[in-house]
């Protein structure tokens, strides 16, 4: 059992410290929340989660790991009493994960935790974002790094687009923004539930983002998903997404994008019912399943060239 009491690592795996193909990286950050609280537990209990989860993928045909190394990160902890000072060390730790060969998978925490994780890759990237919030408010109560704005500040950061899906909870300051920036990209979710022209809007959404040129950082927020299946998150919205829109859009993204980071946010741990970390479980363990997937095709294809 480790220092956070957790007896094993993701997916109840053996933990992989050398060289590891992927890397599942616990942020507890939780400053800036403005309704629901309790994310800072949210990494913990979807590891925990994920335990119960079945390591087989349909994509990769066989069962996580498959003879790939995973490596659960220890829980980042800070002594920084400041948001700034917080913020700037994900912003390293990002950083540091960005140079290693591991591809990360930062699980949250507040969605805060988004912007200095594009400040730490320093790369022109694109942001593509499940969300039930537009996330681009200039501040929140005067605070411009709140979990409110953490898309206005990813490409403050430097994401040169952002490409969003599921949003139906918005100020007119973002609306109003997202009429006039070029830059982003937003799908409704009002549009994609249409009686008639929904699955044209959800269709064009898969071909938009499968032309996507350039790094790119993928962010669930799960209350992008509707309230019924994460009704613990921070800020739960009806009329969201469904568990099988997010996976189309993780195997959209790594079937023909150059995928360089994930995040899964916003996970409250539910009391009665462990739906709410479960579901974000299943999303990290599609994320991993299709980048193994996309690892194996890489190798084939080498080794047929040679």
């Amino acid at each position: 059992m480790d220092e956070d009491g957790l007896q094993s690592g993701f997916l109840g795996l053996q933990n992989e410290d050398d060289n590891p193909d992927i890397a599942i990286i616990p942020v507890p950050y939780e400053l800036t929340t403005s309704y629901g609280h309790g994310t800072i537990n949210g990494p913990k209990s979807c590891i925990e989660a994920s335990w119960q989860v079945e390591l087989f993928d349909d994509k990769l045909e066989d069962e996580i790991p498959a003879g790939f190394k995973i490596h659960t990160a220890p829980f980042w902890e800070t002594d920084k009493g400041t948001l700034a000072g917080q913020l700037d060390e994900i912003a390293q730790l990002a950083k540091d994960w960005h140079q290693d060969n591991a591809f990360p998978i930062f699980i949250g925490g507040e969605h805060g935790i988004l912007p200095p994780i594009i400040r730490g890759f320093g790369d022109d990237i694109t942001v593509i974002q499940i969300d039930a919030h537009a996330d681009l408010r200039s501040q929140l109560d005067g605070e411009k790094y709140s979990h409110a704005c953490a898309a206005a500040r990813a490409m403050d950061e430097g994401a040169v687009a952002l490409f969003q899906a599921g949003i139906r909870a918005y100020s007119k300051e973002e609306f109003e923004r997202i009429k006039k920036d070029e830059n982003i990209h937003t799908w409704f979710a009002r549009d994609i539930f249409h009686h008639t022209e929904g699955s044209k809007h959800w269709n064009n959404w898969l071909e938009s983002i499968a032309l996507i040129r350039g790094p790119v950082h993928l962010s669930i927020d799960i209350d992008g998903l509707d309230g019924s299946l994460v009704p613990a998150t921070g800020t739960p919205v009806p009329g969201g997404i469904t568990y099988w829109h997010a996976v189309q859009t993780i195997e959209t993204a790594f079937e023909n994008l150059n995928v360089v980071s994930a995040d899964v946010n916003e996970i409250v741990p539910q009391r009665d019912t462990p739906l709410t970390q479960f579901t974000a479980a299943m999303l990290v363990t599609k994320i991993i399943g299709c980048k193994l997937n996309q690892l194996r095709n890489s190798i084939e294809s080498s080794n047929n060239q040679t």
